[in-house]
């Protein structure tokens, strides 16, 4: 039947089908900002010094914020955060293994590119969900600035040594493609979630298509904000 047209889906969190996948989105999410905290906490001190070291362990901290509301949430369902957790730890790790930044920059191109794939994909779903649970991922997936910050720096390290724009580039490219690769292994373990991605529609080809289609248009407009080529 293809996917629900009105953003105001019928989508009830008694129905516990439909609570199921909203527990695994969110232990997804949760598992995925814990990361992200992780990471940017790590890499703060590859930056070249305290003002940028200090921006990055901001938005570390903002990502440990949304982990938290998350967390909350999982538990006001009643379901164990640990647990809700657990089925991602594998794919999210992987990603992170496999796209472990040489320096400062690619640091910063993860950060922003590679976050950003997510946070797509995320408000992408949300569309399709109970207003409650639409405007937690909403206000998880808000961007609190920090954009602004990694793409000023990124422009001002390519102007300043523009040799350093093809090497990120093509990092971009790997970021993409390992996040798509990574996000498939979950959509085949994960029944209920994808159910979920689909607005309940069943196996609609086309709608996934679509949904990639768009991740791929808005990652090449970040790479062109950050003034590198997608």
């Amino acid at each position: 039947a293809g996917m629900p047209t009105s953003p105001e889906s019928a989508r009830d969190l008694s129905d516990p089908q439909y609570r199921e996948a909203v527990v695994d989105l969110l232990g997804a999410m949760a598992y995925g900002e814990l990361q992200a905290f992780e990471r940017l906490a790590g890499d703060a001190p590859m930056a070249p010094d305290f003002y940028n070291r200090a921006a990055m362990a901001e938005m570390a901290v903002a990502e440990f914020a949304h982990f938290k509301m998350l967390r909350t949430r999982l538990l006001e369902l009643g379901a164990d955060p640990d647990v809700a957790m657990a089925p991602f730890v594998e794919a999210i790790d992987g990603f992170h293994a496999s796209t472990a930044p040489n320096d400062w920059l690619e640091s910063l191109v993860k950060a922003y590119v590679g976050d950003g794939i997510a946070t797509d994909f995320y408000r992408d779903v949300a569309q399709f969900l109970d207003p409650q649970t639409r405007d937690l991922i909403n206000e998880v997936c808000a961007d609190l600035g920090h954009s602004k910050f990694v793409v000023d720096a990124v422009q001002y390290c390519v102007a300043e040594d523009p040799k350093v724009a093809g090497r990120l580039a093509l990092w971009g490219r790997r970021l993409m493609g390992e996040a798509v690769a990574q996000s498939q292994r979950v959509a085949a373990q994960r029944e209920a979630l994808i159910d979920l991605v689909l607005g309940g529609s069943g196996p609609d080809l086309a709608a996934v298509t679509r949904m990639f289609a768009d991740l791929t248009e808005n990652h090449t407009a970040r790479m062109k904000s950050l003034g590198l080529e997608a």
